[in-house]
């Protein structure tokens, strides 16, 4: 889902975690079921298809450019993101 998206578009230091690349990611509790409701979405739009779904697993962290942006429930919003460059 990172790898090949970012080869096949030339998308310059992203989609592989290796030094002096950006690291975009993703960690979750598999462990961890979460039933979808209105009271934990973080759509800004307040609503989701998916409210009343119990899916398997939790996503506990999220890094944006190798920053940590959202740890179990909290928010950093000084960080934002940055614009793509490509390789063509």
């Amino acid at each position: 889902m990172c790898h090949n998206p970012a080869k096949i578009f030339k998308i310059s230091k992203r989609g592989f975690i290796r030094k002096g690349y950006f690291a975009d990611l993703v960690i979750v509790d598999q462990n961890a079921p979460q039933l979808v409701t209105k009271e934990n979405l973080l759509y800004q739009c307040g609503w989701s298809p998916f409210e009343g779904v119990t899916f398997g697993s939790t996503v506990t962290h999220t890094f944006v450019n190798g920053s940590l942006i959202y740890n179990k429930g909290l928010f950093n919003h000084t960080i934002k993101g940055k614009r793509l460059k490509f390789d063509r």
